[in-house]
């Protein structure tokens, strides 16, 4: 079953060289466990500095995130690192492949890390659902933007997360590879019940989700009503 998250009165400053910044003020939400939610707004509204914050990447300058009822704000960097290992996945626009692994070692990894000892079969088992079984020993730079976002699904779902976080999944991706990788996605993520949480541009995308969160200049706003 997929973890709970919520924010209470999220907020994001930084400190640039004319003075400070405000990415993100007040943000509060709850998502249910198993649910799907798309976080959607121009660029620059504040979604991935959003997402980041959501998955203990980043810390908040002000308010609480709470996975599964406990505040990560509070954790130290060691002991949100362990949550993210024990419960988080994550998918990136950018894929986040290491060069010098090939795409079984890339899925390994953070199994290995966590001290599976399975870590191989299930790498090979993943990269197989996601029909790359005749590319375990290719190098990131011997795969094609699609096939690299494919290696990142099978190291994200690999480690059977309860919290799913993607970053423009499909961003980098033509059309027809985009569906496909929409369709590993979300299938993957109904057969292991995770709750995604996920960053997007992509209508197709969001539209697959269950709900969404629309940021505007880094406040949450609700979407208008739909006609009768």
């Amino acid at each position: 079953m997929g973890a709970s998250i919520g924010a209470g009165n999220l907020g994001k400053d930084v400190v640039t060289a004319v003075g400070g910044l405000r990415i993100l003020e007040g943000i509060s939400f709850e998502i249910n466990p198993g649910e799907a939610v798309a976080i959607v707004g121009a660029s620059g509204s504040g979604k991935s500095t959003l997402l980041g914050l959501l998955a203990g990447l980043d810390l908040p300058t002000a308010g609480s995130i709470r996975i599964d009822g406990i505040d990560i704000t509070t954790l130290d960097e060691d002991a949100r690192a362990r949550l993210r290992g024990r419960s988080v996945g994550f998918v990136f626009q950018s894929f986040q492949l290491l060069p010098g692994l090939t795409a079984l070692e890339n899925v390994m990894l953070p199994l290995e890390i966590r001290g599976d000892r399975d870590a191989a079969v299930r790498a090979r088992d993943f990269l197989g659902r996601v029909g790359l079984e005749e590319r375990l020993t290719h190098y990131p730079r011997q795969l094609s933007g699609g096939e690299q976002q494919r290696v990142a699904i099978a190291r994200a779902f690999a480690s059977q997360p309860r919290l799913l976080f993607a970053d423009e999944p499909t961003g980098n991706l033509d059309a027809v590879t985009g569906n496909r990788v929409i369709e590993l996605l979300f299938g993957l993520r109904a057969e292991q019940g995770a709750t995604l949480v996920l960053v997007t541009h992509d209508e197709r995308v969001a539209a697959r989700c269950d709900r969404r969160l629309v940021l505007e200049a880094g406040r949450l706003v609700d979407l208008p009503a739909i006609a009768s």
